[in-house]
C-alpha cells in the first residue's frame, strides 16, 4: 500500500541528527577556512582526513554521552543548547590535546576559540532546523491501534512520553473516555482499508492478547492490507522498540513463546571479551578507589561519623550470595526496624552520603567485587536476599535476572530511577529482561555511555 504521508522513524531521526551535525560542522569549518584566515584545521593539508575522522569520532562520542541524540532532548531548545555547549567544550578539549592525530596547536590561540564557536554555531543551526521542520507533527508516523481499551490506553500513555508517533485511530470493544480527538471504530463494523486511507495511516499496531476480538472478517482485512505493503506489527513489538524494555503482557504462562536468551550467553568470544573488559576496568576502578579513600575518609569523619565501608549480603548469579562492598552513606543503625528500600528523600541518608550517591562514588568499592568475579561491570543490579525472596513471590519470573552476573551498572539502572516499591521493581525487571534478551557488545557500550551521562548529570539517588 503506498504511503500517503511522509514520516521519519526513531532511527531515521537519530541518523539525521548524527549525520547533519557532522555535515554542518565540516561545512562550517570549510567555510571559515575558505573565507577567513583560519589555519587550525586546514583542509588542504595531507593529514586533513585524519583530523576530520578524529573530529567526527569525538562529536559522535560526546554527543552520545551528553544525550544529543536523545529525541526528547533534541526536541527542546533549552536542553539542546545546554547539550550542544557541553558537547563542544569536551570535543574541543579532547581534540586539541589529542597528540599526533589532531592538528598542531596554532600560534594564535584565539583560533581555538573560533574553532569552538564554529562547532557550536553549526550544530545549533542544524538542531533548530530539526526542531522547526523535522520534529514537526507533520512528519510523525500516523498509527492505528487494534486492541482492547486497556491496551489502547497503555500505548497512548507510552506515546505521550516519547512523542515519536501520532495515534490517530483505534479499533476496540468500546470507546475511551476523554479521547474524542481519536477516530474510534468497532471490531465488528470497521472497514480497515477505508479507515487507513481516510486517516493517512502509516502503521497498524495489533494486540496479540485480544485475539477473541479479531474476527475472521477483520483478520482478512488485515491480510489484505499487509499484502498491499501496510506496516503491521504486534503491540509487544511496538512497546519493546519504544521503551527498550519487554512488554508486561509477556509475563504470562506462555512467557517462553516470546522470550529467549541472547545468543551472546553462549558465545565464548563475547564472554571472554566481557571478562577481560571487567578485569581491565576493575583494576582501573580499584586504583581510583585507593586514590579516593583519603577524601572520602575526611568527609566521612566530618559528616558520616562512622565506618567508612559497609558489607551487605546480595544475591548473585544462579542465586549465590556474596558480600557487596560500598562506601557507607547512611546513619549508624539505619535498619534497626528491619530491611527496607532506600527511597527519594530518605532521612537515613547523611548529607555527605547524598553527595556520594548523586555522584555514584559510593559504588566505587564494588570494583573489588568485579575483580573477584562476583559481579560484572554490566548486568542487573544485585538485590538483597530479603527483597529477592519477597519479589519472587510478587513478580513472576523475577528470578530469571539471576541467570547472569549482577552488574555495577546496567540497562535498568540507566533507564529507570531508583526502585523503592514493588511496582518500581516490576518496571526495572522489564528492562533487565530486555538486556538478557538482547545482550551484546553494542548494548553494553550504550550502557557505559548512559552511565557516564547519569554520573555527569548527577542522576544518582
Amino acid at each position: 500500500m503506498p504511503q500517503n504521508k511522509l514520516h521519519f522513524t526513531i532511527s531515521e531521526r537519530k541518523l539525521y541528527l548524527r549525520f547533519f551535525d557532522n555535515a554542518f560542522v565540516l561545512l562550517g569549518l570549510f567555510s571559515i577556512n575558505y573565507f577567513f584566515n583560519f589555519q587550525y584545521v586546514n583542509f588542504s593539508n595531507p593529514n586533513s582526513l585524519v583530523w576530520v575522522l578524529l573530529l567526527v569520532f569525538y562529536l559522535l562520542l560526546f554527543g552520545e554521552i551528553f544525550e544529543m541524540y536523545n529525541l526528547k532532548v533534541a526536541s527542546d531548545k533549552y536542553l539542546t543548547l545546554r547539550g550542544a555547549f557541553i558537547t563542544v567544550v569536551f570535543v574541543t578539549l579532547f581534540y586539541v590535546f589529542t597528540p599526533i592525530l589532531s592538528p598542531e596547536l596554532p600560534e594564535n590561540r584565539i583560533q581555538i576559540g573560533y574553532f569552538s564557536i564554529t562547532l557550536l554555531t553549526s550544530i545549533l543551526i542544524n538542531r533548530f532546523i530539526y526542531i522547526q521542520f523535522i520534529f514537526s507533527p507533520r512528519f510523525l508516523k500516523n498509527i492505528l491501534i487494534i486492541a482492547d481499551t486497556e491496551q489502547v490506553e497503555r500505548i497512548i500513555s507510552i506515546n505521550q512520553n516519547k512523542g515519536t508517533n501520532k495515534i490517530i485511530a483505534y479499533v476496540s470493544n468500546k470507546t475511551l473516555e476523554n479521547k474524542n480527538s481519536l477516530v474510534y471504530e468497532a471490531f465488528d463494523t470497521v472497514n480497515l482499508e477505508q479507515t487507513v486511507k481516510d486517516n493517512y495511516i502509516n502503521e497498524i499496531i495489533v494486540s496479540s492478547s485480544s485475539l477473541q476480538f479479531i474476527t475472521n472478517t477483520l483478520n482478512s482485512q488485515l491480510i489484505a492490507l499487509f499484502e498491499k505493503g501496510m506496516m503491521i506489527r504486534s503491540i509487544d513489538s511496538f512497546i519493546e522498540e519504544e521503551t527498550n524494555s519487554i512488554s508486561e503482557s509477556q509475563l504470562k504462562q506462555d512467557f517462553y513463546n516470546y522470550f529467549s536468551f541472547s545468543k551472546s550467553h553462549q558465545n565464548n568470544l563475547y564472554l571472554a571479551f566481557r571478562r577481560g573488559f571487567d578485569l581491565f576496568f576493575s583494576l582501573i576502578g580499584i586504583l581510583f578507589f585507593l586514590l579516593l579513600i583519603p577524601f572520602v575518609l575526611i568527609g566521612n569523619i566530618i559528616a558520616n561519623r562512622g565506618k567508612l565501608l559497609y558489607f551487605q549480603k546480595r544475591v548473585g548469579k544462579k542465586g549465590t550470595l556474596f558480600n557487596i562492598i560500598k562506601f557507607r552513606t547512611m546513619v549508624f543503625n539505619a535498619e534497626e526496624n528491619g530491611a527496607e528500600w532506600s527511597k527519594k528523600g530518605d532521612v537515613r541518608i547523611t548529607g555527605f552520603g547524598r553527595i556520594l550517591r548523586k555522584t555514584r562514588l559510593d559504588e566505587v568499592p564494588q570494583f573489588l567485587n568485579v575483580l573477584k568475579g562476583e559481579m560484572s561491570l554490566i548486568g542487573p543490579r544485585p538485590e538483597r536476599p530479603e527483597f529477592v525472596k519477597m519479589l519472587e513471590k510478587e513478580i513472576p519470573f523475577y528470578a530469571i535476572r539471576h541467570v547472569i552476573k549482577p552488574g555495577l551498572t546496567g540497562w535498568a539502572q540507566v533507564m529507570h530511577p531508583y526502585a523503592s516499591t514493588v511496582e518500581d521493581q516490576h518496571k526495572k525487571l522489564m528492562y533487565d529482561l530486555y538486556y538478557i534478551k538482547e545482550r551484546n557488545i553494542l548494548l553494553d557500550f550504550k550502557i557505559v555511555i548512559k552511565t557516564i551521562s547519569t554520573i555527569l548529570f548527577f542522576r544518582g539517588t
